[in-house]
């Protein structure tokens, strides 16, 4: 691909702010590095990606049973692009899909969506054989009768698992049969590293030259002028700082309304606060993630269970007392695009989390595993947890698919709701770059492999992400690979 940005602005070459360090500004800034388009990222934290937890790609939206078909296919594009991008972040192991005998769901319904998405990673494989990321496309998934299952309980755990049976086979030795509806569905959803996502960012963009980083500062003031914006900021020594840009991209996550209001910009859009726990659970075997479906908000809430090495656990419980919040859900207002946080959940986000706060909600979470699988009743808390608060552009909780809007001739908004749909709004910012004139362009679609992240090497990807979990406070399993 050819690009020429000789000629974009009168006052020399195109500055693009982006406010937000965050997965979103992120891989915008990935992306305009990777095409020598100069951006200025303006990050309030001291690092990059540090938000909500992320520990699964979301591709094909297996999680959702009330998503339409649409939004589960335009999650697999997006997640498979999303790994070409971060190469080195996935960890390859199945999802599980279990429907317990509680849920009033059919265990067959999801049947239907997994065909079509399988249909649909073929023909992308076929179209272009690099999409060929998330496993063998006739093998996508597979589902699992009472009595194969039965069968599998039957079998030594394996040292490691290579098969999908080897991957089921400690669910057999655990779970209940009669606790579950049949069939169980294994699927090649992988899961995704937030902190080798972080460090492959982090790395590429400290060796750009086309990538301004500046961290502990925070936006204060936006002004529009006449060719662009001027941004008022403040670092973390209370030093007044400016920056001149042509293009300006809104990429906060949930405090993107905060932006909006600065700008003038109004927008309908919702903040959820939510929580993920981590325990340490004494197991041999390798793990899937399992996913034990249930009706959102209800003491019998979806449950999940991600693994990482050593026995280190990611848990979701879909309640109000473990991922949810009560009144954790709030909608912006005709006076600000900003949705305001009850004032707990916003301490909570500016100061951390309280030890007592910790214990009892990570001890719920395993409670809630353990409904469905006993023995995780003995994991103990292994770790303070990954919190943050998502946006969901307009009005529709249940919306899982959103990339970007803009507003004007210079101003983008990033508002992901899943972090594989960040690459999607990236390109469409270069694309709107290239609508208005800004850049010259010889060819779209653009391919989701980075120069950037392609030359990376996954050890040096490892040992970044394993500083920045220690650096946060998080166990080093979280920045390890499995599968």
């Amino acid at each position: 691909m050819k690009h020429d940005f000789s000629n974009v602005t009168a006052g020399g070459p195109l500055r693009v702010g982006i406010l937000g360090g965050g997965v979103a500004g992120a891989t915008v800034a990935l992306r305009l590095a990777d095409m020598g388009i100069h951006s200025v990222l303006i990050e309030a934290s001291n690092g990059l990606v540090n938000g909500p937890p992320i520990c699964h790609l979301h591709a094909g939206g297996n999680l959702y049973r009330d998503i339409s078909d649409e939004q589960c296919l335009t999650l697999l594009r997006q997640s498979i692009a999303s790994v070409r991008a971060y190469p080195h972040s996935i960890n390859r192991r199945p999802t599980v899909i279990a429907t317990p005998v509680s849920d009033a769901g059919n265990a067959e319904a999801l049947l239907p969506r997994l065909a079509q998405v399988a249909r649909e990673y073929q023909r992308l494989v076929e179209e272009d054989p690099a999409n060929r990321v998330l496993g063998n496309p006739e093998h996508y998934y597979r589902c699992y009768s009472r009595a194969q299952f039965e069968a599998l309980a039957n079998r030594p755990l394996p040292t490691r698992a290579e098969t999908h049976d080897d991957w089921m086979i400690p669910l057999a030795h655990h779970l209940d049969p009669d606790s579950l509806k049949f069939p169980l569905i294994l699927v090649q959803e992988y899961g995704w590293s937030l902190f080798r996502m972080a460090a492959t960012a982090t790395l590429a963009l400290n060796s750009s030259p086309h990538c301004e980083l500046h961290f502990d500062t925070r936006a204060m003031e936006l002004q529009q002028t006449q060719d662009g914006w001027l941004v008022h900021g403040r670092d973390h020594q209370g030093q007044a700082r400016q920056f001149r840009v042509d293009f300006l991209v809104n990429a906060c996550g949930f405090r993107t309304g905060q932006v909006d209001d600065m700008a003038g910009y109004r927008r309908q859009r919702l903040v959820e606060y939510k929580a993920a726990y981590l325990a340490r659970w004494h197991c041999a075997e390798q793990w899937p993630e399992v996913i034990f479906h249930g009706e959102r908000g209800t003491p019998q809430g979806m449950a999940q269970l991600t693994p990482y090495p050593n026995g280190i656990f990611q848990l979701h419980g879909m309640t109000d007392s473990i991922t949810l919040f009560k009144n954790g859900l709030v909608a912006s207002c005709e006076q600000s695009a900003q949705p305001r946080l009850p004032q707990p959940y916003q301490a909570q986000l500016e100061q951390g989390w309280q030890s007592p706060d910790i214990e009892t909600r990570t001890r719920q979470a395993i409670a809630h595993l353990a409904r469905l699988l006993p023995a995780f009743g003995d994991a103990e808390p292994a770790g303070k947890p990954l919190f943050g608060a998502q946006q969901i552009p307009g009005t529709d909780p249940r919306l899982r698919a959103a990339d970007v809007s803009f507003e004007g001739m210079n101003y983008a908004r990033v508002e992901i709701v899943k972090a594989s749909s960040a690459l999607t709004a990236a390109d469409r910012i270069v694309g709107r770059l290239a609508e208005l004139g800004w850049i010259e362009m010889a060819d779209l679609p653009l391919s989701p492999s980075l120069a950037l992240t392609q030359g990376q090497h996954a050890a040096e990807v490892a040992q970044e992400a394993l500083r920045l979990a220690r650096e946060r406070g998080y166990p080093d399993e979280l920045a390890l690979n499995i599968g």
